[in-house]
């Protein structure tokens, strides 16, 4: 069922499936809530999901915003404004990448409402001064060549050398599905990454368990930074995969249906 609210005078869209305990997907930058289709058909018969498009994604528009743009902790707050709605008062959160930022923003504002987080590809760290350079080099490209030609050369490198191999037509119908984004919702995103704070104190004080899922190809998240912030949660279910890059529910779908299960069950059933 899709549903929405109104977040900032503009229409938020998400979709709401399933009955059990509720979980919630965020996806990342360049997407829409419908990456994780694979996912929700698999655990909806278990637990309620509800896959929030991002303001400035699919069906959600971005808020007038002038000069300013959403922060991480803006994000997060809608969020909140989805849980209030639906008189969720406890789920699980699960971000991919920039959800993943979202995800710690909401952690780090509101821990009480979560029985635990998943980052899914994602980081604590904030961005290095060589990943703001890269950055300000996308946005640049974004306002000389536009957001289709952008999101065009950065979305293959997003995807590991096995599946670009095997699932060009997977590939293709992710790009394809991007061509609605705005220059300037791209930006406002690139943006509010560089300004993120390191929320690695996030994972250190959160006491309930985290996942953190990583693939060996990854080119967003290095593998090494990722293991690197795992040990700081005082429970964490790691997971790293082979042949994968930064998109595991595409690259690996049954791993990520079977981890996420795996996952979700165990802190629903160790609720405190």
């Amino acid at each position: 069922m899709t549903k929405s609210i109104n977040y900032r005078e503009s229409l938020l869209y998400y979709k709401d499936e399933g009955t059990g305990s509720p979980v919630i997907l965020l996806h990342g930058f360049g997407e829409s809530g419908s990456i994780w289709n694979e996912q929700v058909n698999f655990l909806k018969p278990y637990f309620r999901i509800i896959i929030p498009d991002l303001p400035g994604s699919g069906a959600s528009k971005m808020p007038e915003m002038g000069e300013q743009f959403l922060s991480m902790d803006d994000h997060a707050d809608a969020i909140k404004i989805i849980l209030e709605k639906e008189n969720i008062k406890t789920c699980t959160l699960i971000g991919h990448s920039m959800g993943g930022y979202i995800t710690l923003a909401f952690a780090e504002k509101y821990p009480g409402c979560l029985n635990g987080f998943g980052l899914f590809h994602s980081t604590a760290m904030a961005d290095s001064e060589e990943k703001k350079t890269a950055r300000q080099k996308g946005i640049a490209f974004i306002q000389s060549n536009g957001p289709v030609a952008f999101l065009e050369e950065v979305i293959p490198n997003l995807y590991g050398t096995e599946y670009k191999t095997k699932n060009p037509a997977g590939l293709a119908k992710h790009v394809e599905g991007a061509r609605e984004f705005t220059a300037t919702t791209l930006i406002s995103y690139y943006r509010a990454m560089m300004q993120r704070p390191d929320r690695k104190a996030v994972l250190q004080n959160f006491p309930k368990p985290v996942l953190f899922i990583m693939g060996e190809e990854d080119k967003t998240v290095n593998l090494q930074e990722a293991l690197s912030q795992s040990h700081l949660p005082r429970e964490s279910h790691v997971h790293i995969w082979k042949a994968v890059a930064h998109m595991g529910m595409r690259e690996a779908p049954e791993k990520t249906n079977h981890s996420l299960f795996a996952y979700l069950k165990h802190v629903n059933e160790n609720k405190t």
